[in-house]
């Protein structure tokens, strides 16, 4: 069963994000993980959300995802995800 995991985003620093997503992807390539989606927000139709941005990761399970975010590959991002942006990751089965 695919896992997914959803993310949450308010860029601070443009460049930095702008590196952080240009490395993001080689660290997907063991874990079988694929970006589904990217994109910038539009319009908020219920509730409120205050983050500007969104992607949307697919992996082929549970524990891919697991394997991924607890890589040392990622974990060398997350320095840099902190200083160039607000972030929530989620993942769902």
């Amino acid at each position: 069963m695919s896992a997914y995991i959803i993310g949450h985003i308010t860029v601070r620093n443009e460049d930095k994000w702008e590196e952080y997503r240009s490395r993001v992807p080689a660290t997907l390539e063991p874990w079988r993980g694929e970006i589904v989606f990217r994109g910038s927000r539009n319009t908020v139709l219920a509730g409120s959300h205050d983050f500007t941005a969104a992607v949307v990761i697919r992996f082929p399970d549970h524990a891919s995802v697991q394997g991924w975010y607890l890589s040392p590959a990622y974990q060398a991002l997350i320095p840099l995800r902190r200083e160039a942006a607000d972030l929530v990751l989620v993942s769902y089965d």
